[in-house]
C-alpha cells in the first residue's frame, strides 16, 4: 500500500480553528486541516509553510508540533503530521477549498470531518483548553 506523507495546519485565532471544505477528489465536501504533501528534501515546516501559501494564500507561523496521525485509506496509508500554527499575513483566500470556516472549541464536531482528521480534534482541545471535551 502507498505512504503518503503530508502536514496539516491547525490555524488558531485565540480559541477558534480554521476548518477547510474540500472541493475535490473522493472525500469532495468534508472537512480537513489545510496542507499537502512534502515534497523530497523539504522540511516538514517548510512544507507547511508552501502548502499554506499556494492554498490561502496567507503566511503561517508554525507554532508548535502537536501530533502525528497514522490513518488507512482504502486505497493508501496516510502519515500527517499537524502543527499548531497562526497567521503572520494574508486573508486565507481559498484557491483549493470549497469552503472554509472558523469553528469554536464547542463546533469542532459539528462539521463531517475527513476520517484522519478527526483523531486531532481531542488533542486541539487539550491544546487550546485542558477543560473542554468533545460530545
Amino acid at each position: 500500500m502507498e505512504t503518503i506523507e503530508v502536514v496539516a495546519a491547525i490555524i488558531r485565532d485565540g480559541e477558534r480553528i480554521f476548518a477547510t471544505q474540500r472541493g475535490y477528489g473522493d472525500f469532495k465536501d468534508m472537512w480537513e486541516f489545510p496542507g499537502g504533501k512534502v515534497e523530497v528534501g523539504e522540511s516538514l515546516e517548510d512544507a507547511l509553510r508552501r502548502e499554506i501559501r499556494e492554498e490561502l494564500d496567507t503566511e503561517i507561523g508554525v507554532d508548535s508540533f502537536l501530533c502525528t496521525v497514522d490513518y488507512d485509506y482504502p486505497s493508501f496509508h496516510l502519515t500527517m503530521h499537524c502543527y499548531m500554527c497562526s497567521v503572520i499575513s494574508g486573508d486565507l483566500v481559498l484557491k483549493e477549498h470549497e469552503s472554509a470556516r472558523w469553528l469554536g472549541m464547542d463546533e469542532l464536531d459539528s462539521v463531517d470531518w475527513l476520517p484522519a482528521d478527526i483523531g486531532i480534534l481531542p488533542k486541539i482541545a487539550g491544546e487550546v483548553n485542558g477543560n473542554w471535551r468533545l460530545n
